[in-house]
């Protein structure tokens, strides 16, 4: 574990006694990482990505959305106020 220490820079805090490594957050969440592309087919497409577009703004107020018309069917495109956000809401659905 001392070895560890010694070779981190100073910039990393890494006191976990049983694994000995870190992660940068900024390497899994990026800020500009907001929009999230949703496709739907079938005959009820535009109502799924509806119904999915006021999911994400009931839970996110600032969530704005479109729908775009595709050969097969929809594509919803969510964008977020903040990359968090978008990760929570693709863990919920």
């Amino acid at each position: 574990m001392k070895a560890i220490r010694d070779a981190q820079s100073d910039a990393i805090n890494d006191t976990c006694t049983y694994c000995g490594s870190f992660v940068d957050v900024g390497a899994v969440i990026e800020a500009d990482d907001t929009e999230l592309k949703v496709n739907f087919a079938g005959d009820d497409a535009h109502a799924q990505a509806e119904a999915l577009a006021q999911r994400a703004i009931s839970r996110f107020a600032k969530t704005q959305f479109a729908i775009n018309p595709q050969a097969d069917g929809v594509e919803l495109v969510l964008t977020f106020d903040v990359s968090v956000e978008k990760m929570i809401f693709q863990l919920s659905i």
